[in-house]
């Protein structure tokens, strides 16, 4: 596919279909599993969805390439899934969307980002922005409009405590979302539409917790936790989480 106009001479754009070469070498590395935090990449129902993008939606993953050294630098993934375009039919997170979009039998409408990658060492150089981009050029070329994103707030790792609701609502003098990541996604156009404080769901023995994040949960209860957005709930030797998000709508 063809890179955004504005984007630097070194920079190319593929699909994993145009570059399975280059999708197989994202799954074999380590280039982008660092950028989560362990437990983000448990969640219990996410391998369902995510594993579903190769090779059914290979034209719609998009890849990154530095060719001054031929690497991979980025990626951006999404899924295709049937919405009516109303607020009621928006599903109720990321693991809803994405089992929706595994199961769903009518042909899909719109198109959801579901993660957007950039290699450390070429981070806070706005790629981001160009990954968001050429997702919504995805969503134009393919007729799925518009382009929505159930995005993970950076910095509420930050502020545990407050739900994120009222999170989402926190804005900058000049107006702008606290949050640098929502803040990328709206000066490009996109608007919150809504915020699901139950998006993705972890729910794993307290050992495995402990395991990821270096905490020892002691006792049944709530805790905060190093990289967590919201509270752990700890129950009988059995730790459930919530990964909340914000929908972003990108009209195409």
């Amino acid at each position: 596919m063809r890179a955004p106009s504005d984007s630097p001479e070194w920079l190319q754009v593929w699909t994993a279909e145009e570059r399975p070469d280059l999708w197989s070498q994202a799954r074999g590395s380590s280039l982008f599993a660092d950028l989560w935090p362990e437990y983000n990449c448990n969640g219990n129902h996410s391998g369902v969805y995510f594993g579903s993008l190769i090779p059914r939606f290979a034209h719609l993953q998009v890849l990154f390439v530095d060719v001054r050294s031929d690497q991979l630098i980025g990626r951006g993934r999404t899924i295709p899934f049937f919405w009516d375009r109303t607020l009621e039919d928006l599903p109720r997170g990321i693991d809803a969307l994405g089992l929706r979009a595994v199961d769903e039998k009518r042909p899909p409408t719109s198109l959801s980002a579901l993660a957007a990658e950039i290699a450390r060492d070429y981070q806070n150089s706005g790629l981001s922005r160009l990954v968001i981009r050429s997702m919504a050029a995805l969503a134009e070329q393919s007729g799925l409009s518009p382009l929505v994103a159930p995005v993970r707030p950076s910095w509420k790792d930050r502020y545990p405590m407050i739900d994120i609701d009222r999170y989402e609502r926190w804005v900058r003098d000049d107006g702008l979302p606290f949050d640098p990541w929502l803040r990328v996604h709206a000066r490009l156009g996109g608007r919150a539409v809504r915020s699901e404080p139950r998006s993705m769901e972890i729910k794993w023995p307290v050992a495995d917790w402990e395991r990821w994040t270096g905490v020892e949960f002691r006792s049944d209860g709530s805790y905060v936790f190093p990289g967590g957005l919201a509270p752990l709930t700890v129950t009988d030797g059995v730790g459930e989480y919530w990964e909340p998000n914000v929908w972003m709508l990108h009209d195409v």
